[in-house]
Protein backbone atom coordinates (compact mmCIF):
# COMPACT_ATOMS: atom_id res chain seq x y z
CA UNK A 1 0.00 0.00 0.00
CA UNK A 2 1.48 3.22 -1.13
CA UNK A 3 1.87 6.76 1.13
CA UNK A 4 -0.86 8.00 -1.04
CA UNK A 5 -3.24 5.54 -0.57
CA UNK A 6 -2.68 5.30 3.29
CA UNK A 7 -3.54 9.11 3.69
CA UNK A 8 -6.69 8.38 1.23
CA UNK A 9 -8.01 5.73 3.77
CA UNK A 10 -7.22 7.98 6.93
CA UNK A 11 -9.03 10.75 5.20
CA UNK A 12 -12.09 8.71 4.54
CA UNK A 13 -11.79 7.31 7.75
CA UNK A 14 -11.55 10.43 9.90
CA UNK A 15 -13.57 12.69 8.05
CA UNK A 16 -16.11 10.51 6.61
CA UNK A 17 -16.31 7.39 9.02
CA UNK A 18 -15.72 5.17 5.40
CA UNK A 19 -13.27 2.18 6.77
CA UNK A 20 -12.40 -0.98 4.64
CA UNK A 21 -9.02 -2.26 3.30
CA UNK A 22 -10.81 -5.20 1.56
CA UNK A 23 -10.80 -5.60 -1.96
CA UNK A 24 -14.05 -4.95 -2.87
CA UNK A 25 -13.92 -1.94 -0.24
CA UNK A 26 -10.65 -0.66 -2.23
CA UNK A 27 -12.62 -0.80 -5.40
CA UNK A 28 -15.26 1.16 -4.27
CA UNK A 29 -13.23 4.33 -2.48
CA UNK A 30 -10.97 4.65 -5.07
CA UNK A 31 -14.08 5.16 -7.66
CA UNK A 32 -15.00 7.65 -4.80
CA UNK A 33 -11.92 9.56 -4.66
CA UNK A 34 -11.36 9.57 -8.76
CA UNK A 35 -15.49 10.60 -8.81
CA UNK A 36 -15.39 13.17 -6.20
CA UNK A 37 -13.36 16.04 -8.21
CA UNK A 38 -15.60 15.76 -11.15
CA UNK A 39 -19.35 16.74 -12.18
CA UNK A 40 -20.35 13.80 -13.27
CA UNK A 41 -23.80 12.19 -11.88
CA UNK A 42 -22.72 9.16 -9.49
CA UNK A 43 -24.82 6.36 -9.22
CA UNK A 44 -24.21 4.34 -5.62
CA UNK A 45 -25.83 0.71 -5.59
CA UNK A 46 -25.82 -1.97 -2.42
CA UNK A 47 -27.63 -3.75 0.31
CA UNK A 48 -29.52 -1.68 2.90
CA UNK A 49 -27.08 -0.49 5.60
CA UNK A 50 -24.13 -0.79 3.39
CA UNK A 51 -23.01 3.49 3.61
CA UNK A 52 -24.82 4.81 0.57
CA UNK A 53 -25.35 7.74 2.40
CA UNK A 54 -22.17 8.02 3.49
CA UNK A 55 -20.46 7.73 0.90
CA UNK A 56 -23.05 10.67 -1.41
CA UNK A 57 -21.89 12.68 1.58
CA UNK A 58 -18.32 12.07 1.09
CA UNK A 59 -18.48 12.74 -2.34
CA UNK A 60 -19.53 16.20 -1.90
CA UNK A 61 -17.63 16.74 0.89
CA UNK A 62 -14.55 16.05 -1.35
CA UNK A 63 -16.04 17.61 -4.15
CA UNK A 64 -15.43 21.76 -5.25
CA UNK A 65 -19.30 22.22 -4.41
CA UNK A 66 -18.56 21.18 -0.55
CA UNK A 67 -19.31 24.84 0.51
CA UNK A 68 -22.79 24.69 -0.74
CA UNK A 69 -25.73 22.66 -0.07
CA UNK A 70 -25.43 19.23 0.05
CA UNK A 71 -29.82 18.26 -0.23
CA UNK A 72 -30.79 14.79 0.79
CA UNK A 73 -34.48 13.44 -0.47
CA UNK A 74 -35.70 10.14 0.03
CA UNK A 75 -37.76 9.07 -3.16
CA UNK A 76 -39.65 6.28 -1.52
CA UNK A 77 -40.67 8.07 1.56
CA UNK A 78 -42.52 10.44 -0.40
CA UNK A 79 -46.04 9.93 -1.63
CA UNK A 80 -45.46 9.27 -5.54
CA UNK A 81 -48.32 11.92 -5.50
CA UNK A 82 -45.99 14.89 -3.78
CA UNK A 83 -42.74 13.73 -5.49
CA UNK A 84 -42.44 15.86 -8.21
CA UNK A 85 -43.63 19.28 -5.85
CA UNK A 86 -41.07 18.31 -3.15
CA UNK A 87 -38.16 18.14 -5.86
CA UNK A 88 -39.28 20.78 -8.54
CA UNK A 89 -41.48 23.40 -6.05
CA UNK A 90 -44.97 24.58 -6.91
CA UNK A 91 -46.89 27.78 -7.68
CA UNK A 92 -49.61 29.12 -5.54
CA UNK A 93 -52.78 27.56 -6.71
CA UNK A 94 -50.88 24.49 -8.38
CA UNK A 95 -53.32 22.23 -6.71
CA UNK A 96 -56.07 22.49 -3.76
CA UNK A 97 -53.53 22.28 -0.95
CA UNK A 98 -50.98 24.62 -2.51
CA UNK A 99 -51.78 27.47 -0.69
CA UNK A 100 -48.68 28.87 -0.79
CA UNK A 101 -45.42 29.55 -3.36
CA UNK A 102 -42.74 26.47 -2.66
CA UNK A 103 -39.49 26.24 -3.45
CA UNK A 104 -38.36 22.51 -4.47
CA UNK A 105 -35.30 20.67 -3.01
CA UNK A 106 -33.16 21.36 -6.89
CA UNK A 107 -33.72 24.76 -6.24
CA UNK A 108 -32.36 24.58 -2.52
CA UNK A 109 -29.95 22.19 -4.01
CA UNK A 110 -28.60 25.13 -6.71
CA UNK A 111 -24.56 24.63 -6.79
CA UNK A 112 -24.46 22.55 -4.49
CA UNK A 113 -25.64 18.56 -4.41
CA UNK A 114 -28.51 16.72 -4.35
CA UNK A 115 -28.80 12.91 -3.43
CA UNK A 116 -31.26 11.26 -4.59
CA UNK A 117 -31.73 7.93 -2.31
CA UNK A 118 -34.01 5.18 -3.21
CA UNK A 119 -33.97 6.65 -6.74
CA UNK A 120 -35.64 3.06 -8.07
CA UNK A 121 -39.00 4.10 -6.63
CA UNK A 122 -39.13 7.08 -8.47
CA UNK A 123 -42.89 7.69 -10.49
CA UNK A 124 -42.14 7.29 -14.36
CA UNK A 125 -43.39 10.58 -14.57
CA UNK A 126 -41.00 12.07 -12.50
CA UNK A 127 -38.17 10.46 -14.18
CA UNK A 128 -38.55 12.41 -17.66
CA UNK A 129 -38.63 15.49 -15.40
CA UNK A 130 -35.38 14.55 -13.68
CA UNK A 131 -34.11 13.52 -16.88
CA UNK A 132 -34.85 16.83 -17.98
CA UNK A 133 -32.73 18.73 -15.19
CA UNK A 134 -30.00 16.27 -15.77
CA UNK A 135 -29.48 16.89 -19.42
CA UNK A 136 -30.29 20.77 -19.25
CA UNK A 137 -30.39 22.22 -15.93
CA UNK A 138 -33.85 23.03 -16.54
CA UNK A 139 -37.04 22.24 -15.68
CA UNK A 140 -40.34 24.28 -14.24
CA UNK A 141 -42.33 24.67 -11.02
CA UNK A 142 -45.89 22.61 -10.90
CA UNK A 143 -48.35 25.40 -12.28
CA UNK A 144 -45.62 26.84 -13.95
CA UNK A 145 -44.69 27.40 -17.68
CA UNK A 146 -41.62 29.34 -16.53
CA UNK A 147 -38.15 27.90 -17.07
CA UNK A 148 -35.78 27.95 -14.39
CA UNK A 149 -32.33 26.84 -14.38
CA UNK A 150 -30.39 25.06 -11.47
CA UNK A 151 -26.42 23.83 -11.40
CA UNK A 152 -27.04 21.04 -9.69
CA UNK A 153 -25.11 17.49 -9.04
CA UNK A 154 -26.66 14.41 -8.63
CA UNK A 155 -26.07 11.74 -6.82
CA UNK A 156 -28.72 8.50 -6.56
CA UNK A 157 -28.91 5.33 -4.81
CA UNK A 158 -30.80 2.37 -4.94
CA UNK A 159 -30.66 -1.06 -3.26
CA UNK A 160 -33.34 -2.03 -6.11
CA UNK A 161 -31.40 -4.11 -9.19
CA UNK A 162 -32.02 -0.79 -11.91
CA UNK A 163 -31.50 -3.33 -14.81
CA UNK A 164 -34.34 -5.23 -14.02
CA UNK A 165 -36.76 -2.21 -13.31
CA UNK A 166 -35.96 -0.85 -16.78
CA UNK A 167 -36.73 -4.37 -18.50
CA UNK A 168 -39.76 -4.19 -16.87
CA UNK A 169 -40.55 -0.65 -18.20
CA UNK A 170 -40.42 0.75 -14.66
CA UNK A 171 -37.44 2.55 -14.81
CA UNK A 172 -36.43 4.66 -18.27
CA UNK A 173 -33.21 3.44 -19.72
CA UNK A 174 -31.62 6.35 -20.81
CA UNK A 175 -32.19 8.20 -17.36
CA UNK A 176 -30.54 5.01 -16.12
CA UNK A 177 -27.36 5.38 -18.34
CA UNK A 178 -27.55 9.23 -17.58
CA UNK A 179 -27.25 8.36 -13.83
CA UNK A 180 -24.65 5.86 -13.79
CA UNK A 181 -21.69 8.18 -15.59
CA UNK A 182 -20.24 6.91 -12.28
CA UNK A 183 -21.09 3.59 -10.78
CA UNK A 184 -20.22 2.82 -7.22
CA UNK A 185 -21.10 -0.67 -5.96
CA UNK A 186 -20.91 -1.28 -2.17
CA UNK A 187 -20.29 -4.63 -1.28
CA UNK A 188 -22.34 -6.24 1.33
CA UNK A 189 -20.42 -7.69 4.97
CA UNK A 190 -20.78 -10.92 4.52
CA UNK A 191 -18.31 -10.10 0.78
CA UNK A 192 -15.47 -8.32 3.22
CA UNK A 193 -15.56 -9.84 6.64
CA UNK A 194 -11.94 -9.13 7.04
CA UNK A 195 -12.81 -5.44 7.46
CA UNK A 196 -15.46 -6.35 10.82
CA UNK A 197 -12.05 -5.77 12.99
CA UNK A 198 -11.51 -2.30 12.08
CA UNK A 199 -15.05 -1.65 12.21
CA UNK A 200 -15.40 -3.30 15.48
CA UNK A 201 -13.26 -1.26 16.84
CA UNK A 202 -14.10 2.32 14.97
CA UNK A 203 -17.47 1.87 16.51
CA UNK A 204 -16.63 0.77 19.66
CA UNK A 205 -14.54 3.07 20.39
CA UNK A 206 -16.44 5.86 19.58
CA UNK A 207 -19.38 4.29 21.79
CA UNK A 208 -16.95 3.90 24.67
CA UNK A 209 -16.07 7.64 24.62
CA UNK A 210 -19.78 8.53 24.73
CA UNK A 211 -20.21 6.47 27.63
CA UNK A 212 -16.95 7.32 28.97
CA UNK A 213 -15.91 3.94 29.40
CA UNK A 214 -12.62 2.89 29.32
CA UNK A 215 -12.71 0.16 26.61
CA UNK A 216 -9.42 -2.20 26.29
CA UNK A 217 -10.27 -4.19 23.17
CA UNK A 218 -12.27 -7.77 22.22
CA UNK A 219 -11.35 -11.09 22.44
CA UNK A 220 -10.45 -13.51 19.10
CA UNK A 221 -13.34 -15.69 19.73
CA UNK A 222 -14.93 -13.21 20.15
CA UNK A 223 -14.56 -11.54 16.86
CA UNK A 224 -14.69 -14.68 15.25
CA UNK A 225 -18.46 -15.08 16.35
CA UNK A 226 -18.99 -11.74 14.72
CA UNK A 227 -17.07 -12.44 11.70
CA UNK A 228 -19.42 -16.03 11.64
CA UNK A 229 -22.73 -14.27 11.20
CA UNK A 230 -24.58 -13.44 7.85
CA UNK A 231 -24.93 -9.82 8.96
CA UNK A 232 -27.99 -9.02 6.49
CA UNK A 233 -28.46 -5.77 7.58
CA UNK A 234 -24.41 -4.62 7.12
CA UNK A 235 -22.50 -2.46 8.29
CA UNK A 236 -25.62 -0.76 10.19
CA UNK A 237 -26.89 -3.43 12.02
CA UNK A 238 -22.98 -4.14 13.27
CA UNK A 239 -22.60 -0.46 14.40
CA UNK A 240 -26.50 -1.01 16.13
CA UNK A 241 -25.31 -4.13 17.52
CA UNK A 242 -21.83 -3.05 19.21
CA UNK A 243 -23.98 0.09 20.32
CA UNK A 244 -26.05 -1.91 22.15
CA UNK A 245 -23.89 -4.64 24.14
CA UNK A 246 -21.34 -1.75 25.20
CA UNK A 247 -23.83 -0.21 26.66
CA UNK A 248 -25.80 -2.73 28.04
CA UNK A 249 -22.72 -4.94 29.06
CA UNK A 250 -20.13 -1.73 30.15
CA UNK A 251 -17.30 -4.50 29.50
CA UNK A 252 -13.89 -2.86 28.92
CA UNK A 253 -13.07 -6.12 27.66
CA UNK A 254 -15.48 -7.99 25.30
CA UNK A 255 -15.27 -11.54 25.68
CA UNK A 256 -17.68 -14.41 23.74
CA UNK A 257 -20.45 -14.35 26.17
CA UNK A 258 -20.95 -10.84 25.82
CA UNK A 259 -21.41 -11.21 22.20
CA UNK A 260 -23.59 -14.02 22.04
CA UNK A 261 -25.82 -11.89 24.02
CA UNK A 262 -26.65 -9.94 21.17
CA UNK A 263 -26.24 -11.62 18.33
CA UNK A 264 -29.62 -13.54 16.31
CA UNK A 265 -29.86 -17.10 16.56
CA UNK A 266 -27.71 -18.63 13.55
CA UNK A 267 -29.08 -18.95 10.39
CA UNK A 268 -27.83 -20.45 7.33
CA UNK A 269 -25.18 -18.03 5.17
CA UNK A 270 -27.28 -15.66 2.93
CA UNK A 271 -30.59 -16.43 4.51
CA UNK A 272 -32.52 -13.27 5.46
CA UNK A 273 -33.42 -13.73 9.24
CA UNK A 274 -36.56 -13.05 10.73
CA UNK A 275 -37.20 -9.46 11.65
CA UNK A 276 -36.33 -9.26 15.75
CA UNK A 277 -39.68 -9.76 17.45
CA UNK A 278 -40.79 -7.88 20.28
CA UNK A 279 -40.61 -9.02 23.65
CA UNK A 280 -42.58 -12.84 24.83
CA UNK A 281 -42.07 -14.58 28.28
CA UNK A 282 -40.38 -17.92 27.55
CA UNK A 283 -38.14 -19.95 30.63
CA UNK A 284 -34.86 -18.86 28.23
CA UNK A 285 -35.27 -15.33 28.78
CA UNK A 286 -36.26 -15.53 32.38
CA UNK A 287 -32.86 -16.80 32.57
CA UNK A 288 -31.14 -14.25 30.94
CA UNK A 289 -33.29 -10.83 31.83
CA UNK A 290 -30.40 -8.74 30.36
CA UNK A 291 -31.58 -10.69 26.60
CA UNK A 292 -34.80 -9.22 26.11
CA UNK A 293 -33.49 -5.79 27.10
CA UNK A 294 -30.63 -5.87 24.96
CA UNK A 295 -32.95 -7.20 21.91
CA UNK A 296 -35.14 -4.25 22.48
CA UNK A 297 -33.10 -1.76 22.87
CA UNK A 298 -30.92 -2.87 19.35
CA UNK A 299 -34.43 -2.93 17.80
CA UNK A 300 -34.76 0.55 19.08
CA UNK A 301 -30.91 2.12 17.45
CA UNK A 302 -32.05 0.07 14.13
CA UNK A 303 -35.72 1.96 13.53
CA UNK A 304 -33.98 5.38 15.00
CA UNK A 305 -31.69 5.29 11.65
CA UNK A 306 -35.09 4.79 9.72
CA UNK A 307 -36.29 7.53 11.92
CA UNK A 308 -33.95 10.14 10.18
CA UNK A 309 -35.78 9.85 6.67
CA UNK A 310 -38.84 10.61 8.58
CA UNK A 311 -37.43 13.66 11.00
CA UNK A 312 -36.15 15.08 7.53
CA UNK A 313 -39.41 14.75 5.62
CA UNK A 314 -41.26 16.52 8.64
CA UNK A 315 -38.18 19.48 8.48
CA UNK A 316 -38.51 20.67 5.39
CA UNK A 317 -42.37 20.19 5.14
CA UNK A 318 -42.63 22.33 8.39
CA UNK A 319 -40.52 25.00 7.74
CA UNK A 320 -40.25 27.54 4.96
CA UNK A 321 -36.96 26.15 2.51
CA UNK A 322 -35.81 30.20 2.69
CA UNK A 323 -36.07 30.27 6.27
CA UNK A 324 -34.18 26.58 6.31
CA UNK A 325 -30.91 28.12 4.04
CA UNK A 326 -30.64 30.94 5.48
CA UNK A 327 -30.29 29.28 8.92
CA UNK A 328 -27.71 26.79 7.88
CA UNK A 329 -25.33 27.08 4.84
CA UNK A 330 -25.47 23.43 4.43
CA UNK A 331 -28.24 21.10 4.96
CA UNK A 332 -26.63 18.03 5.75
CA UNK A 333 -28.42 14.40 6.03
CA UNK A 334 -27.80 12.57 9.34
CA UNK A 335 -25.45 9.84 8.53
CA UNK A 336 -24.81 6.40 10.05
CA UNK A 337 -22.01 7.85 11.92
CA UNK A 338 -24.43 10.96 13.54
CA UNK A 339 -26.75 10.03 16.58
CA UNK A 340 -29.97 11.67 16.64
CA UNK A 341 -29.93 12.74 20.55
CA UNK A 342 -33.28 13.54 21.00
CA UNK A 343 -35.96 11.17 19.18
CA UNK A 344 -39.09 11.64 21.20
CA UNK A 345 -39.55 8.07 21.17
CA UNK A 346 -36.04 7.10 23.17
CA UNK A 347 -37.06 9.53 25.39
CA UNK A 348 -36.57 8.51 29.20
CA UNK A 349 -35.25 4.84 28.02
CA UNK A 350 -33.24 4.33 30.81
CA UNK A 351 -35.87 4.68 33.57
CA UNK A 352 -38.69 2.51 31.29
CA UNK A 353 -39.88 -0.94 32.28
CA UNK A 354 -39.89 -3.52 29.73
CA UNK A 355 -43.63 -3.13 29.39
CA UNK A 356 -43.35 1.01 28.71
CA UNK A 357 -40.90 -0.22 25.72
CA UNK A 358 -42.87 -3.07 23.87
CA UNK A 359 -45.79 -0.32 24.22
CA UNK A 360 -43.26 2.62 22.40
CA UNK A 361 -42.59 0.56 20.01
CA UNK A 362 -45.93 -0.85 19.11
CA UNK A 363 -47.33 2.85 18.56
CA UNK A 364 -43.95 3.84 16.53
CA UNK A 365 -44.73 1.36 13.76
CA UNK A 366 -48.14 1.52 14.00
CA UNK A 367 -47.88 5.57 13.62
CA UNK A 368 -44.82 4.77 11.34
CA UNK A 369 -47.12 2.71 8.67
CA UNK A 370 -50.66 4.39 9.55
CA UNK A 371 -52.43 2.33 11.35
CA UNK A 372 -51.46 -0.41 9.19
CA UNK A 373 -51.39 -3.16 11.44
CA UNK A 374 -50.47 -5.66 8.98
CA UNK A 375 -46.91 -3.89 7.62
CA UNK A 376 -46.62 -2.66 11.56
CA UNK A 377 -46.74 -6.42 12.66
CA UNK A 378 -44.40 -7.68 10.12
CA UNK A 379 -42.17 -4.90 11.04
CA UNK A 380 -42.51 -5.92 14.82
CA UNK A 381 -41.58 -9.59 13.82
CA UNK A 382 -44.93 -10.22 15.23
CA UNK A 383 -47.94 -12.45 13.80
CA UNK A 384 -51.34 -9.76 13.40
CA UNK A 385 -52.44 -12.06 16.18
CA UNK A 386 -50.13 -11.35 18.17
CA UNK A 387 -50.46 -7.47 17.77
CA UNK A 388 -54.08 -7.56 18.44
CA UNK A 389 -53.51 -9.32 21.66
CA UNK A 390 -50.50 -6.74 22.64
CA UNK A 391 -53.03 -3.87 21.79
CA UNK A 392 -55.72 -5.12 24.08
CA UNK A 393 -53.55 -5.42 26.18
CA UNK A 394 -52.02 -2.37 26.44
CA UNK A 395 -55.41 -0.43 25.62
CA UNK A 396 -53.97 0.35 22.29
CA UNK A 397 -57.29 -1.03 20.36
Amino acid sequence: MDNSTIHSDKLLEKKFGIIGTAEPMRKAKKLLLKAAPTELSVLITGETGTGKGVFAKAIHGLSKRRGNNFVSVNCGAIPETLLESELFGHEKGAFTSAVDQRIGYFETADKGTIFLDEIGEMPVETQVKLLRVLESGEFSRLGSSDNRKVDVRVIAATNRELEERVEQKQFRQDLYFRLRSVHIILPSLREHPEDIEPLFYYFANRTANNIGLDFKGISMEALEILKSQPWDGNVRELKNLIETMLTLEAKEFIEAENVTKYIRPSLPRHTKPRPTALVTTTNKSDDNPNLELGIIFRTLLEIKNDIQDLKREVHFNTLKLDEVVANQNEIMIQTADEVIENDEMLEGFDTLNLADIEKRLIVFSLNRFDNNRRLAAKELGISERTLYRKLKQYDLD
